[in-house]
């Protein structure tokens, strides 16, 4: 296998109500990643991808301009060490606070 990252990222401005999850999701299956997007409370998107880092990349540029109708004002970005994978991308329900998926 090769190498693997993992991000994790916050996307801030127009991007939710705006078909954000959903479109990035689209792109991550695409690209074969793993990982989630989650709207968050104060209208930010979480994104956590995983994969080749230039699949990981593509993603990410992808993130800091969003779909159609999005405004994307910035995006936050962390580093974790690759985690157990086999779960696909995951489009997730709200999530009332930051942290770790359900």
């Amino acid at each position: 296998m090769g190498e693997v990252v993992r991000r994790r990222a916050v996307a801030r401005g127009v991007v939710q109500g705006v078909g954000y999850r959903a479109g990035c999701a689209a792109q991550a299956r695409r690209l074969g990643l793993e990982g989630w997007v989650r709207n968050l409370p104060e209208g930010t998107v979480e994104i956590e991808v995983q994969g080749p880092p230039a699949a990981v990349g593509y993603l990410l540029e992808w993130c800091g301009h969003g779909p159609p109708g999005a405004h994307v004002e910035g995006i936050d970005l962390r580093t974790f060490e690759p985690a157990p994978g086999g779960t696909g991308f995951r489009v997730l329900p709200y999530q009332p606070s930051a942290g770790e998926p359900p």
